[in-house]
This record gives C-alpha cells, sequence and structure tokens, in this order.
C-alpha cells in the first residue's frame, strides 16, 4: 500500500475525528472572533479613544448611556467561546498521539502490516500537531482581543460607577 493510499484510508478513519474536530473548533473560532469584535467596537470609541480633545460630557453621557448588562452578557458570550476554542484546540496533539497508539496497537498481531499501520499512526500525529500548530496561531489573534476587550469592559463599568457617583473620570 503507497503512502497516499495510507493517508486516504487513514482520513476515513481516526484522522477524521480530527478533522470533525477542527471543522468545530473553526466554527468556534470565527463565533468567538465575531462577538470579541462586536464588543471591541461597541466599547473602543468610548472607553480608550476619548482624549484630552473630546468633551468630557459627551464621553459622560455616552457611558452612561450604554447598556452594561448587554456589555457584560457580550463579554461572557465572547469568554465562553474562546474557552471552548482554547480547550479544544489544547486537544489536538493528544488526538494526534491517540490516533497514533489506535494505528499501532494492532502491530502486535499483525507484523506483516507493520508499515501500513506505522504510516497511519505517523498521519494522526501528522494531523493533531498541523491542526494544534494552527489553532494555536489563531488563538494568538484572539487572545489579545480578548484581554483588550475585559479591559475595556472592566474600565467602562469603573468610569460608570464614578459617574454615578457624580465624580467625572
Amino acid at each position: 500500500m503507497s503512502v497516499l493510499q495510507v493517508i486516504a484510508h487513514n482520513l476515513l478513519g481516526f484522522d477524521l475525528i480530527i478533522f470533525v474536530a477542527a471543522a468545530l473548533n473553526g466554527v468556534c473560532y470565527y463565533f468567538a472572533r465575531k462577538n470579541a469584535d462586536r464588543l471591541y467596537r461597541k466599547l473602543h470609541m468610548i472607553v480608550f479613544v476619548p482624549s484630552r480633545r473630546s468633551d468630557p460630557d459627551s464621553v459622560s453621557k455616552a457611558i452612561r448611556d450604554i447598556d452594561e448588562e448587554q456589555v457584560v452578557a457580550m463579554r461572557k458570550r465572547s469568554e465562553s467561546l474562546y474557552s471552548v476554542f482554547v480547550n479544544v484546540t489544547s486537544i489536538f496533539p493528544l488526538l494526534g498521539i491517540l490516533g497514533t497508539v489506535v494505528s499501532l496497537l494492532p502491530m502486535v498481531s499483525e507484523l506483516a502490516d507493520m508499515q501500513t499501520n506505522f504510516f497511519a499512526a505517523l498521519t494522526s500525529t501528522f494531523w493533531g500537531l498541523v491542526f494544534a500548530i494552527l489553532f494555536k496561531l489563531l488563538d494568538g489573534f484572539l487572545s489579545s482581543r480578548m484581554e483588550d476587550n475585559d479591559k475595556a469592559v472592566n474600565l467602562l463599568l469603573e468610569r460608570r460607577e464614578l459617574i454615578k457617583e457624580g465624580r467625572e473620570p
């Protein structure tokens, strides 16, 4: 059996689990990023951009007018999706190793098919590592947005509290 045949055969076997997990993780990434970007756009111009050039009254009004419950709910939704994304990302190396073990176990009784099983084992490890690397890279982009949003929501809540107390931020 050629290497390409083994790869094709294994794509219908254990590697399919890895690809399904990758597809689901891609969907999680999309929605986590979409929610994080939506929250960022909602808060960025109010919380971070105002400066000495801005009218303090208009900034205070914008902060007062923002729906605090909606912002907190948006942050919670973003964090939940991000948490799922990060956790699924972390299992890809484990799925690759599990695929290797599953493929190598039959070698004990079938020494004649050792080469085929060995190649199958390597494809699972390969795909697990490829998706782990890919999603870890995407995590680098998303985690910074999540941190920015967390800071923005906390800053917004602090400024709203100051405004409620009659002190301008």
